[in-house]
């Protein structure tokens, strides 16, 4: 079955909690996951200026020919166009390689200094109040991040992108986005490069066989349970399918507790606080 759960932002936009994600997608590959996403029932495609495919996704996006209304689209700002002016002009360069008029949401991708956070925000809340975008927040963004962010900002984010999966369930983000009205996006929902870590956990694997499904099914699931939007990015036709279909999966209350307690902490990305880049 499809899932096709929608989850409402605190400005009433709707986004399908789960979406394809294109990190690392280049060229055809980003084209043809995204084309095939669409056409089984995705409904939200994740991108960024950095990932270098943003005409690609574009061009699977009219290629689908599913109504520019249905899709939502998500890109992000790098870090060297962080700043008032360089946000907008930034802003129209992603929107011009996707082909489109609008995004559906528009990110900050990385932390850098609060001043440079601020003059981009300002930008941000400009482009939304004049409905160039209809939803904006960060990524990458820790709790002090976003207390200094908040300090000037008229407009509180929609959504906070952070690496979010079982081994990093960033509990106590999620409280504190939540209780702002900020909605965690999990990125690398099954842990990315380190997917195979997740597989040889035979916690999961007895789970997996028990329920009848695949481990990442199972990742996918304990997140969304907890209102936790996802974005696993693919390129293999049969796993972009198999990450959507997760609706009948369900948790007793002891297996849930069990999946909590695979929280680790051991990240697989940067430290946004001591980034290079």
């Amino acid at each position: 079955m499809i899932f096709l759960k929608d989850i409402t932002l605190h400005n009433g936009v709707k986004i399908p909690a789960i979406g394809l994600g294109t990190f690392r997608a280049k060229e055809n590959d980003a084209y043809a996951a995204t084309l095939h996403a669409l056409k089984v029932g995705y409904r939200h495609i994740d991108t960024a200026a950095i990932y270098d495919n943003e005409e690609e996704v574009g061009r699977a996006i009219k290629d689908s020919n599913v109504p520019r209304d249905e899709i939502f689209v998500t890109s992000k700002l790098w870090n060297t166009e962080q700043g008032y002016e360089s946000a907008k002009a930034a802003y129209q360069a992603s929107l011009d390689r996707l082909g489109l008029d609008y995004l559906d949401l528009y990110l900050i991708h990385w932390p850098k200094t609060y001043e440079k956070a601020a003059a981009t925000w300002k930008a941000f809340e400009e482009l939304y109040e004049a409905k160039k975008v209809r939803a904006i927040g960060v990524s990458n963004f820790l709790f002090h991040h976003i207390e200094h962010l908040l300090e000037t900002a008229k407009i509180v984010p929609m959504v906070n992108q952070v690496e979010t999966h079982l081994f990093v369930q960033n509990n106590k983000l999620y409280d504190f986005c939540m209780g702002l009205g900020i909605y965690l996006e999990g990125y690398a929902p099954l842990a990315s490069h380190e997917i195979e870590k997740l597989l040889a956990n035979e916690t999961l694997q007895a789970m997996a066989v028990a329920k009848g499904c695949t481990i990442p099914q199972i990742a996918l699931k304990y997140q969304l349970d907890r209102d936790i939007i996802i974005i696993p990015k693919s390129k293999t036709p049969a796993r972009i399918e198999e990450n959507l279909n997760i609706s009948d999966i369900s948790f007793t209350e002891e297996e849930r507790e069990t999946l909590a307690g695979l929280n680790n902490g051991r990240k697989f990305f940067p430290d946004p606080d001591n980034i290079a880049f």
